[in-house]
């Protein structure tokens, strides 16, 4: 779930485009990455992972409707999501 939320924060961080995006769709697309986010945030807590990206994640999605704030967030909780996705993945010994 880290990976589907860190490219959609990603791709809403895209400048232009992932606004264009965000205001096309009446900004329910904040809506659903809010809903993704805590989907990952539960799922984080039950397998004792980093929480921190989920709960910026979920930040973001709440004030990423202010133009230049969002993108700067966006992009953030993108770099933060990938980097829990890459430190979490599961060793083979």
């Amino acid at each position: 779930m880290r990976w589907v939320t860190a490219i959609g924060e990603a791709f809403l961080a895209v400048p232009f485009i992932g606004g264009i995006f965000v205001m096309s769709t009446g900004y329910s697309a904040l809506g659903v990455m809010f809903i993704l986010h805590a989907i990952t945030l539960v799922l984080a807590i039950r397998d004792h992972s980093a929480k921190s990206g989920s709960i910026l994640g979920l930040a973001t999605s709440a004030f990423a409707w202010i133009p230049f704030v969002g993108w700067f967030l966006h992009l953030v909780t993108a770099v933060v999501l990938v980097f829990q996705a890459v430190l979490s993945r599961p060793r083979y010994y």
